[in-house]
């Protein structure tokens, strides 16, 4: 049997943590078993389903690099759909339904009333109508016994058939209802595995019945706990349940964020970081939790800031121009490289580099100055020694790292004097501000002439 498994996300909005997630552990068990990986968008709620989340949804799962053999949509379906109503039909496996929304709603209240479950009564189960205006099509489901599966997270669920009722296949509309609809293009789609979030637990009994009725084999279920905030209550924005690519935006790594949600449900013995090559061969349904995961901004923080250090500065390099460029800079690449291993062995995200690496691409005569720095450091004890470091600097042929920590080194003997005297106001004068990478990394990176414009600057600044 080839494993084929499927996302099937609805294009009402952009993909989220929990969506996302969900994508991932169909597309691992998939890859796991040398199967198929299938994308679906259910987009037949044709009110809210938008093209731009469509794209959305496709730019999402390109990002995050979960390749998928074959994409349809659920709107162009609809015959295939019909057909497999229209055959339920003809079987007596379904029947025509004229009761109204309104007398189905009485039909609730009356049963809520006795205490029993509220549903349809079946009460054109055995009128033998056909279609006609403002009817539905409902399935004629088992009025006694059970129905249950075994699902590969939380094991045995079963539930009385007499709790379920005849539910709708064909709307008043014409239109195919979601269970309907999922059922036959997973049937169709050859689908082996359905994994998805425990939201859709109580859609299973019903959907089970549908394969019944069209003695259809019936995939196995996965049903996925749902992801906490820190406080243990649902995910929201306020704790990062927030749009796939606004994590992109936020300067984190497509590889980060799908270490981090392989390991939000799912472990293996206590290894935390996983390469996707490492994810496929090790990830197993037997290892995901029966418990909700609980989202925790901090470790996806560190999982970031592990594979920046990891990435080349040449990619880094790139992915950095994405958000300085709106900022209005636009350096060269090969400069940037220069840059980027300044900032990647603490760096957290790709953003907080950029912001931090700003006054790297600007011209001494454009370098913003912290005012209170400037006052604090650049006093007119210091002033005399930053003149004359400037003018050493000037007579350098050299100017790589070593060859300025010795011109310093000189200089301080000659001066009597501790680093810690100068490396403030010389980080001042050289980047406007108090915290920076290393002072002679820095100067190397920036280069002479640019040093000595920005050591004249602070000195006209101080005077």
């Amino acid at each position: 049997m080839t494993v084929v498994t499927r996302f099937a996300p609805s294009p009402t909005g952009y993909l989220h943590i929990g969506g996302a997630r969900t994508a991932l552990f169909s597309y691992l068990w998939a890859r796991k078993n040398q199967g198929k990986f299938i994308l679906r968008i259910e987009d037949t709620d044709q009110e809210r389903s938008t093209p731009e989340m469509t794209q959305a949804i496709l730019k999402a799962m390109e990002w995050l690099g979960l390749e998928y053999e074959e994409l349809y949509f659920q709107s162009k379906r609809q015959e295939i759909h019909q057909e497999y109503i229209d055959k339920l039909v003809a079987e007596g496996k379904a029947y025509w339904c004229e009761c109204s929304p309104e007398e189905v709603e009485q039909m609730r209240q009356e049963a809520m009333a006795k205490g029993l479950k509220p549903k349809y009564n079946g009460r054109c189960r055995e009128k033998n109508l056909g279609p006609g205006p403002g009817r539905v099509v409902r399935l004629k489901a088992p009025l006694e016994g059970e129905t249950s599966f075994v699902d590969l997270v939380k094991g045995k669920i079963s539930v009385q058939n007499q709790e379920l009722d005849d539910l709708i296949l064909r709307r008043s509309d014409g239109t195919p209802t979601y269970n309907l609809a999922v059922v036959v293009d997973d049937l169709t789609m050859g689908i082996t595995h359905v994994i998805r979030g425990d939201d859709h637990v109580n859609n299973t009994h019903r959907q089970i019945l549908i394969y019944k009725a069209l003695n259809a084999p019936i995939p196995q279920f996965a049903h996925v706990p749902m992801i906490l905030g820190p406080d243990k209550k649902k995910l929201s924005k306020r704790h990062g349940a927030l749009s796939v690519m606004v994590y992109k935006e936020m300067g984190f790594l497509p590889e980060a964020l799908l270490n981090y949600l392989a390991r939000l449900g799912w472990s293996y013995k206590d290894q935390e970081i996983f390469s996707k090559a490492e994810l496929i061969e090790k990830f197993s349904l037997e290892n995901l939790s029966k418990s909700p995961s609980v989202f925790d901004t901090e470790k996806l923080l560190w999982l970031n800031s592990h594979y920046i250090k990891e990435s080349s500065r040449q990619r880094l390099a790139q992915l950095l121009l994405e958000f300085l460029q709106p900022e209005g800079f636009n350096p060269s690449l090969a400069y940037l490289e220069k840059i980027v291993p300044l900032y990647q062995p603490r760096a957290k995200t790709l953003k907080e580099m950029a912001e931090q690496m700003h006054f790297f691409l600007k011209e001494a005569k454009e370098l913003d100055y912290d005012a209170k720095a400037v006052e604090k450091f650049l006093t007119p004890e210091v002033i005399p020694h930053l003149q004359k470091i400037r003018e050493k600097i000037a007579t350098l042929t050299n100017f790589e790292q070593k060859a300025l920590e010795n011109i310093f080194a000189a200089y301080l003997e000659e001066n009597q004097l501790k680093f810690k005297v100068i490396a403030q106001p010389l980080r001042v004068a050289l980047t406007g501000q108090t915290v920076s990478p290393g002072l002679f990394e820095t100067m190397e990176v920036l280069g002479k002439e640019e040093v000595l414009n920005r050591l004249q600057r602070a000195l006209e600044l101080a005077t």
